[in-house]
């Protein structure tokens, strides 16, 4: 099985949904999911499964300083809609 690392994709996935956020790159396949006002709202992490490649959206959890997993889908627009209606 492949890591993340060598499954990692530099460019963004395309977001097919009218969610009006735009993704920002942090790191070899995770991106800053930002709202219209600027404001992150979570992070989308691409990671590699058997079956094809999933997406997960995590959100920082304040108080512990950690990032939380919200969930894994099959699409980024998926991902995206969890981490915008999750607030």
């Amino acid at each position: 099985m492949r890591t993340l690392i060598e499954a990692g994709s530099s460019r963004a996935p395309r977001l097919t949904t009218g969610a009006h956020v735009h993704l920002v790159p942090a790191a070899p396949s995770l991106w800053r999911v930002v709202d219209p006002g600027g404001i992150v709202i979570g992070h989308l992490q691409e990671t590699v499964h058997p079956a094809g490649v999933r997406f997960r959206a995590r959100r920082l959890h304040a108080t512990s300083h950690r990032f939380r997993d919200l969930g894994e889908f099959w699409s980024a627009d998926e991902a995206v809609e969890c981490l915008r209606f999750a607030r």
